[in-house]
């Protein structure tokens, strides 16, 4: 049996070819309406808002195409443990990226990215901390990586036959559309969004493209948000 850490290198995973569904043109179809919609919420304004839109489309075509969720990531995983390790050791290096690398350079073209809407009124205001925890695990965790790295990624790498290169390159594709996933942080927010979903994309792909890692991941990081927030240490 294959460890996890050989999907990564692996040629490919199992793609549903006998499925009509399961057809290349199809996919490329699917991820560039998910594009548009990411696009057409975050920049134009004129679609509902997409991690909803995504979460549903995303369950629904990989339910239909593969006929289990485990072909996008959501699978028990050998080792909870080695998830956790991936999840935290992403977490720390987005954190420390944006803080001491990503903003310090953006700063110099822009300004600094937007902060969420909620960030003033989460200072000092448990009721208020506990609600965005809520949100930013409900919505942002499972939502956005549901969304991003199961739905979008998966399509992109069906393109690709599912093959290693294919999900490498879907991560750069999808990293991109993650960035202007948070277009209202401004062009600084943009790309630092951006680094953020290479740095959930390869964890996705170190867990052996198992979701939980990204999930985890992306929820640990918007923790930190949130305490940071409430402490008011950023200020």
């Amino acid at each position: 049996m294959k460890s996890e850490s050989c999907l990564l290198f692996s040629p490919t995973v199992p793609f549903p070819s006998g499925n009509p569904l399961a057809s290349r043109p199809l996919s490329a179809f699917e991820f560039c309406f998910g594009a548009f919609i990411v696009i057409g919420h975050n920049v134009f304004h004129i679609v509902p808002n997409e991690v909803i839109v995504l979460c549903v489309l995303g369950l629904i075509s990989i339910k239909l195409r593969d006929g289990k969720w485990s072909a996008m990531g959501f699978q028990k995983p050998a080792s909870w443990r080695r998830i956790l390790l991936i999840a935290l050791i992403a977490a720390i290096l987005r954190i420390l990226l944006a803080q001491f690398l990503i903003e310090p350079l953006t700063s110099v073209f822009w300004p600094s990215p937007t902060a969420p809407a909620l960030t003033k009124e989460i200072t000092g205001n448990i009721n208020i901390a506990l609600v965005a925890l809520l949100l930013v695990w409900a919505f942002a965790a499972f939502g956005e990586e549901i969304a991003h790295r199961g739905y979008l990624l998966t399509g992109a790498a069906d393109i690709g036959r599912r093959s290693a290169a294919a999900y490498w390159i879907g991560i750069v594709l999808v990293s991109i559309l993650f960035g202007y996933g948070h277009y209202y942080k401004g062009a600084s927010g943009v790309i630092d969004s951006g680094v953020a979903g290479l740095i959930l994309g390869t964890a996705y792909m170190l867990a052996g493209r198992n979701l939980w890692a990204s999930i985890f991941a992306h929820g640990f990081i918007d923790t930190f948000g949130v305490i940071d927030a409430f402490f008011g240490w950023s200020n």
